[in-house]
């Protein structure tokens, strides 16, 4: 596999289930409700290019200045610990959700875009990417990071319009964490045995 496939893929597949169970989910399908499927995709897209974008440029500046094997032994431990914050969960309360549903500019795709910019900085897949960043290339980490998060948010958004409050919030949390957990073992123990 080419270093272009591997940075695509892990970094989609990384941020796919860094965004399973996230408070921008709830987002997502809270917007859904007002607006047009599409838009949504649309919004939660440039978005998500954006703030993506300004995450591996901050792994390039990182990755430039801490060495490879310091920074794969972070990286682990950086996982272990979105492992600990999904299994957690994010909160957002009934007011949260709403208001940044309800917030209004010109366009829906406008209101979409911003919402979820702004839901989405600081969250754990920005910090996802960052790490995620600071192993492979910026661009297919830019271009998977984006990919997996659109994807999570679709299928969300799908499910919650098939299924309302049926869905089992738990259940994804908990194998999201599982899968944070061993991809961040398997980089720790990559990171300790390059540097011993």
């Amino acid at each position: 596999m080419t270093a272009f496939m591997t940075g695509l893929v892990v970094s989609t597949i990384a941020i796919f289930v860094a965004e399973m169970g996230d408070k921008t989910q709830l987002v997502a399908m809270s917007l859904a409700t007002r607006y047009r499927v599409l838009t949504v995709l649309l919004g939660i897209t440039a978005a998500t290019a954006v703030v993506h974008l300004g995450s591996v440029f901050i792994a390039e500046v990182l990755g430039a200045a801490i060495p490879t094997d310091w920074l794969t032994f972070a990286a682990g431990l950086a996982f272990l610990c979105f492992g600990a914050w999904t299994l957690r969960g994010d909160e957002m309360n009934d007011k949260d959700e709403e208001r940044a549903a309800s917030r209004r500019i010109r366009s829906g795709f406008m209101t979409v875009a911003l919402v979820f910019f702004v839901a989405e900085l600081g969250d754990k897949t920005m910090l996802a990417t960052i790490t995620v960043g600071t192993q492979h290339h910026w661009f297919p980490v830019w271009i998977g990071s984006t990919i997996g998060m659109v994807a999570a948010d679709a299928i969300a958004i799908a499910i919650g319009a098939a299924l309302g409050k049926k869905l089992p919030e738990k259940a994804i949390r908990i194998g999201a964490a599982v899968l944070f957990f061993v991809a961040g073992a398997v980089m720790l123990a990559q990171g300790a045995f390059a540097l011993l």
